[in-house]
């Protein structure tokens, strides 16, 4: 009989395997500008956070929320389709849709819920979903919730994906893809699966949460980087938590293709809208990412100052040329004790696990930001070096 001593026993060999997870408590940030973390145990330097571009705790965001609360108040009331969806609402769509140069762009409360919008809505029984192996873990979740059969290409092999689209079986429906892969850092061969797409006729969905604010000359993402347009990638999905250092979510496309997802998107239809003083906050973001250039090129001086400088201290990196900067050190029990060690040298970096990696492969996860200093990123790597001393 199952109760709670069945749990007991679940969260006692979760324990043993130390795949436990516990939560930081942040009590404080820094200022504006600063990559500090103020917790019960003292002051921690950052590098785990997606705050890219410095942007979360921008006086700007802030303001900009402050008033459209004062204005419109603090919460939707209703989902969008009902009397939730607002004039800051309509306003970041169009702008995130001029942004990304596509016709329209649909909110979502989340990346999680615009990922399985799309699984769902553009994938169905009869049909086949192609993902990348190390995809997030929404798109699995989403893929797996559509009814379509799903099947796994090998990480990042446009090939691989090639082979399964053009294999016996039902028609492939949908390829997805991350363009950042978050726990890896690297990027999707993006060209190629759109080739394979359009040979099979089946949308092509780019979840670009960690490049859009990041990658191309004008933070468009890695479409930008790999020069694809929107008729080659139809369904781009990107996140405003990040880079844009605020909250929740879109997918942008052709008019049709926003406007069939806004009426099938059980994600949509079935929520409570994202509150008007985030979206507020999110417009601010995506000005600052159009008018400041300077983010993304110090973000990308020191993304490779931290990889010259972890080089010649020996630490062997994934090759990654994005913030995403993992580290393999194999066990969890390892990573556990490096996280330990860097936090008492006073620097927050997360250790990464099975499920969220392949077991074998835990790792510590840095992510470079803007804001960061020289000394900042000198310190994390000699402390990475002693706390990573004789991990596997």
């Amino acid at each position: 009989m199952r109760g709670v001593p069945a749990l007991r026993a679940a969260l006692a060999r979760l324990s043993a395997a130390r795949l436990t997870r516990e939560r930081l408590t942040v009590e404080g940030y820094g200022a504006s500008g600063e990559r500090a973390l103020r917790t019960a145990h003292g002051t921690l330097v950052d590098f785990s956070s997606n705050d890219y571009l410095g942007l979360a705790r921008h006086p700007a965001l802030a303001a900009a929320m402050a008033a459209s609360a004062h204005a419109r108040g603090a919460g939707s009331g209703a989902s969008h389709l009902v009397t939730g969806h607002g004039a800051e609402h309509a306003a970041l769509e169009a702008e995130l849709a001029e942004f990304t140069q596509r016709e329209r762009a649909l909110l979502f409360s989340s990346g999680y819920m615009a990922n399985l919008a799309v699984m769902t809505a553009f994938a169905g029984r009869g049909e086949r979903v192609l993902l990348d192996r190390l995809s997030h873990a929404s798109l699995i979740d989403g893929a797996r919730l559509s009814g379509a059969q799903l099947k796994r290409y090998a990480h990042a092999d446009a090939a691989s994906c090639a082979r399964l689209a053009a294999s016996a079986g039902a028609p492939a429906a949908l390829i997805g893809t991350d363009g950042v892969f978050s726990m890896d850092g690297d990027l999707a061969p993006l060209r190629e699966l759109a080739r394979s797409a359009a040979a099979h006729e089946a949308w092509l969905a780019v979840d670009d949460a960690h490049g859009l604010g990041v990658l191309g000359a004008g933070g468009r993402g890695t479409l930008e980087l790999q020069a694809l347009s929107a008729a080659e990638v139809p369904l781009l999905i990107g996140t405003l938590g990040k880079a844009f250092g605020s909250y929740g979510a879109f997918v942008a496309g052709a008019a049709e293709v926003i406007e069939f997802l806004m009426q099938h998107a059980r994600t949509y239809t079935y929520t409570t809208a994202l509150p008007q003083p985030v979206a507020a906050a999110s417009r601010a973001a995506l000005a600052l990412v159009r008018a400041e250039g300077w983010r993304r090129e110090r973000l990308a001086a020191n993304v490779a100052r931290f990889k010259e400088l972890a080089a010649s201290a020996g630490l062997r990196l994934l090759p990654s040329d994005t913030p995403i900067q993992p580290l393999i050190l194999g066990s969890a029990a390892a990573a556990l004790e490096a996280q330990a060690g860097l936090a008492r040298a006073g620097y927050r970096v997360v250790a990464i696990r099975a499920p969220t990696v392949p077991r074998g492969q835990a790792r510590l996860r840095i992510a470079l930001g803007a804001t960061h200093t020289d000394a900042q990123i000198a310190g994390l790597v000699g402390a990475l070096v002693s706390a990573c001393m004789g991990s596997p």
